[in-house]
């Protein structure tokens, strides 16, 4: 990684260039009224970053300037604050279900009441996924990061006030303000990868930003159950063991909702990539959040892959909330055995995380990679199903780890290939979307197989698990890999270019198939 004031290198050579991608919902018809190169068949011979760049003010031509391409140091500050706030939050959607026997005991609630804790994250994000994205959109990075940071400390401090056995709605409630947090911190990793992140650090940038909820799950799975042993004859002491644990979580958020302020911009001075050059250059009163939308559920690939994405996703969250459940139901009185277990699968979906956002910066390959992950990501649910009852805590162990590499190892795998397949969409409503996605299949298969296992058995949960996922193995074969952001990158740096204007039509339809081929090269 380059430090501030690094700019990167220009390469000698021009290349044959169409008009820029309509970017971000681009409102037809605006290119004209801005006078930008593609507007008008008097742009002229220009290099490829000028033609692809909208000039400053209301000028274009060959004076326009390029803007420089940098990368600030303040990038990871801003990378390590949000997944250190994406941490807590996600440590906040476990603690309970990883403690449901607990909780059960304390509240003096169901199983299924306890189970609402944790549905609750999945059930808030459905409807406020689509305002959250259009203020992330129209409001900016730095708001959303705030509001988000801002409504996890809150939910934690409201907590501190719940611990008493008659408080469980208000201990719902704040659950629901957590849930309601993740709303805007779900959707942020690829869009705080492409705006302050190289094009050749953008993919582990990503997973190191979906990494900080991953962590956070597994630290989750690992610390409640030492901080809060089950003492079923000593209420008073689980009240108290329970108060320690939600306090400290209180000024951990408070402190990074304050980091959060202080660090947090909303971009910085110079674009990281000629992608972002691209799209930093563009008005907002050209931008249209609702034909951004549109033209996602327009896009095919996307489609499909809103679709697997859900799949696989769902069925992480399921597993995530049920796992105490299934174990205890083989190995009864492992509670903390069980908080291990998934200590484990996250860990290793940490390592698989960074393994495969390094592979897709150096390969580039997105469809490949999505699709051999899923594979195996299927592949390790058979094996964990069928190894579950066999009565050694040590293969669980070992399988839950495969299970864990790959399932959680595919996350930052579809936020970047969504990214790709989308631009010049915005970053935070393609993996908004996506993670809307996530959220219903994961009601639906933790409402499921919650059912299967009480009625029959943990093997009949899974086993529903592993026929969705086989149908996202098969839609995500489906996909077309069109890498639009890399070829936009890629595309600018290349020896072998020229420039022309484009005066016609058919010079438009010569420009669109030069870049189609470039794209197909590209994989």
């Amino acid at each position: 990684m380059a430090g501030d004031g690094a700019e990167e290198e220009d390469e000698e050579g021009e290349m044959l260039a169409g008009p820029p991608p309509q970017p971000n919902g681009f409102l037809p018809g605006k290119e004209a009224e801005r006078g930008s190169p593609a507007a008008g068949a008097d742009a002229g011979a220009l290099p490829e970053a000028q033609a692809m760049l909208p000039a400053p003010g209301s000028g274009s031509g060959p004076g326009a300037a390029r803007a420089p391409i940098r990368l600030s140091w303040r990038r990871l500050a801003v990378l390590a604050v949000f997944s250190l706030y994406s941490l807590v939050n996600a440590f906040q959607w476990i603690q309970y279900s990883i403690l449901s026997s607990v909780f059960v005991r304390f509240y003096r609630a169901s199983y299924t009441r306890v189970d609402w804790l944790s549905l609750v994250y999945m059930v808030a994000y459905v409807p406020l996924i689509l305002p959250a994205t259009w203020l992330l959109d129209t409001r900016g990075l730095r708001l959303t990061a705030l509001l988000g940071s801002g409504l996890n400390c809150l939910g934690a401090w409201l907590k501190c006030a719940s611990v008493r056995q008659e408080l469980y709605p208000l201990t719902l409630l704040a659950q629901t303000v957590c849930a309601v947090a993740q709303v805007f911190i779900l959707g942020l990793p690829s869009r705080i990868a492409a705006v302050w992140f190289g094009p050749k650090e953008v993919s582990t940038a990503c997973a190191v930003a979906v990494l900080g909820n991953q962590l956070g799950t597994a630290i989750g799975f690992l610390l409640p159950p030492v901080l809060v042993p089950n003492t079923v004859d000593d209420i008073d002491l689980m009240g108290h063991n329970i108060s320690i644990m939600f306090y400290g979580t209180a000024a951990v958020s408070t402190l990074l909702f304050l980091l959060t302020g202080v660090v947090f911009d909303e971009k910085p001075k110079f674009p990281p990539s000629q992608a972002q050059a691209v799209l930093q250059d563009i008005p907002p009163e050209d931008y249209s959040y609702k034909q951004s939308i549109i033209n996602l559920f327009r896009n095919i690939p996307f489609v499909l892959l809103l679709i697997s994405y859900g799949m696989m996703t769902g069925a992480f969250y399921s597993v995530s909330t049920l796992l105490n459940q299934m174990i205890v139901t083989h190995y009864p009185g492992e509670e903390v055995n069980a908080g291990r277990i998934g200590l484990t699968l996250v860990v290793a979906g940490m390592v698989g995380s960074i393994i495969c956002g390094l592979w897709l910066d150096y390969t580039k390959t997105y469809k490949q990679t999505t699709l051999i992950v899923y594979i195996l990501s299927f592949v390790g649910m058979t094996i964990f199903t069928f190894t579950l009852d066999i009565g050694n805590l040590v293969i669980v162990f070992v399988t839950g780890g495969v299970l864990g590499f790959f399932m959680t190892g595919y996350l930052p795998l579809g936020f970047e290939f969504a990214a790709e397949i989308t631009y010049p969409e915005s970053e935070g409503t393609s993996s908004g979307l996506l993670n809307a996605s996530a959220q219903i299949f994961g009601i639906l298969f933790t409402l499921v197989q919650g059912k299967l296992i009480t009625d029959y058995d943990p093997r009949a949960g899974n086993l529903f698990l592993c026929a969705w996922m086989f149908v996202g193995i098969i839609l995500t074969a489906l996909i077309k890999s069109d890498l639009r952001r890399h070829t936009v990158n890629s595309g600018i740096l290349n020896t072998d270019i020229k420039a022309v204007p484009v005066d016609s039509p058919t010079d438009h339809e010569k420009n669109n198939t030069v870049l189609k081929n470039q794209s197909e090269s590209a994989m």
